[in-house]
């Protein structure tokens, strides 16, 4: 009997550790969807602000008292607003946010092939006559004198 109590203890034990091994990951997880509400620029993981603190508490507490990892956000959202997710949500609000890079990039490829196009419609110029035996001559001149700088 006592085996069996030791080996129920044990199986209890891993079974917390487990457990809260579980919420660090949550708790690590949430703290890095939601943006600091101070500095703005990093998440509430990376933040060493005060209120990044208080709010890794926050997710800490409500995730031991059973919350959804949804509930936990939208508890944020309601305190702070949906600014506080470090990536917005798909809304009508946020349409131009989240298309804007695919739009730029499009208006980019739009850009150059057009400027591709006119490029290739352009005549070619030629060389007059009196342009190319000029050419040949500095080439001639070139090759027999190289290193010398030519001043024509």
């Amino acid at each position: 009997m006592n085996a069996w109590t030791v080996a129920l203890c044990a199986a209890v034990a891993c079974n917390s550790v487990f457990a809260a091994a579980d919420l660090e990951a949550r708790e690590a997880a949430l703290a890095a969807k939601l943006r600091c509400v101070v500095c703005q620029n990093q998440t509430v993981a990376e933040s060493q602000a005060p209120i990044a603190k208080d709010m890794r508490r926050v997710i800490a507490e409500q995730l031991e008292q059973g919350r959804s990892d949804a509930e936990v956000v939208a508890f944020f959202e309601q305190r702070y607003g949906t600014f506080v997710r470090y990536t917005p949500p798909w809304k009508p609000s946020t349409w131009l946010l989240w298309c804007a890079p695919f739009i730029a990039l499009a208006a980019g490829f739009v850009v150059l092939w057009r400027t591709l196009r006119q490029r290739s419609q352009l005549p070619h110029s030629r060389l007059t006559p009196q342009e190319r035996a000029r050419a040949k001559a500095w080439l001639e001149r070139a090759q027999n004198n190289p290193g010398k700088e030519d001043s024509a």
